[in-house]
Order: structure tokens, then sequence, then C-alpha cells
């Protein structure tokens, strides 16, 4: 018996698909595909999530231009160019101290478009039914999966 695939929900041999519990032997499937599902509640609120986390580390430096820039504009009708090169140096200081902590906010992103917006299905025909396997918005798990199940069912028909 060869793995194909094995996580905590799924396994995929050269004999079987088991998925959540539920086993299908492999002499049974006659057909492999997949589709693309409706987006559930939780991707729709993850691309939203992803869109105010964008729009919160982006706003930072916008505002950080618009008041250099007023600045500048202060001092050259006051000339007072010391004082705006003082502000200017300890902003620059302050957000070179604070850019590690972006790390945080980033691998929040990261993670999100790893977690993907998108729902993908595995459906499989087998006594002559259709029935879906997986359902599931984390594309590579389920590409990984997808292609076990497809290398399995080769394997076994070629057999």
């Amino acid at each position: 018996m060869t793995l194909y695939y094995r996580d905590g929900t799924v396994q995929v041999t050269s004999e079987h698909i088991q998925v959540d519990g539920h086993r299908i032997d492999l002499r049974d499937v006659s057909y492999v595909w997949h589709v693309q599902g409706r987006a559930g509640l939780a991707e729709r609120s993850r691309v939203l999530g992803r869109g105010v986390l964008v729009l919160l580390l982006s706003l930072p430096p916008l505002v950080a231009l618009v008041c250099l820039i007023s600045l500048g504009y202060a001092a050259q009708d006051r000339g007072q160019w010391r004082t705006v090169l003082v502000i200017v140096a300890v902003c620059a200081i302050g957000a070179l101290a604070l850019a590690p902590f972006l790390e945080i906010p980033l691998g929040w992103l990261d993670r999100s478009y790893d977690r993907g917006s998108r729902v993908h299905e595995l459906w499989v025909r087998h006594h002559g039914r259709e029935t879906m396997l997986l359902r599931s918005s984390d594309g590579l798990r389920f590409g990984q999966i997808y292609r076990a199940v497809q290398r399995a069912v080769e394997q076994r028909s070629g057999d």
C-alpha cells in the first residue's frame, strides 16, 4: 500500500481515500474532479480583514508624508529649517526602530493569503453517485490532496 497524502483529517493511499472518517475504496472510484464552491462567511470576512489590514498598514506612511510636506511649507515660510530637520530625523529614527514590529501584521497578511479567499471542493464518482469528499479554502492543502487523489486513481486504473 502506498501513502500519497496524510494529515489530521485526510488520508489518501493506493487503496482508499479517507476524509473525516468517511472511507471510499479506490476500486469504486471512476472519476475525480474539483470545482470552485461558493465563498462562505469565513472567506468573505477574511477578504474584508485583509483589506482593513492593508488600509491600516498604508495610513501611517501617508499621514507621515502629508505631515512632512506641511512641515516643509511651514519651514519655508518661517525659515526654521533646523527645527524641521530635527523633527524629520527623530521621526525617521522612530520609524526605523518600529520597523521590526511590522513583521507581526505582515505575517497576518501573509497567512490570510495562504488560507485563501476561494472555496475548493473535491468530488468523486463512485458506485455511480457523485460525492463531495472535501471542501476547503486552504488552496495549498487542497492542491496537495487533489493531486494525491489523482495519482492514486491513475495508479489504480493502470493496474
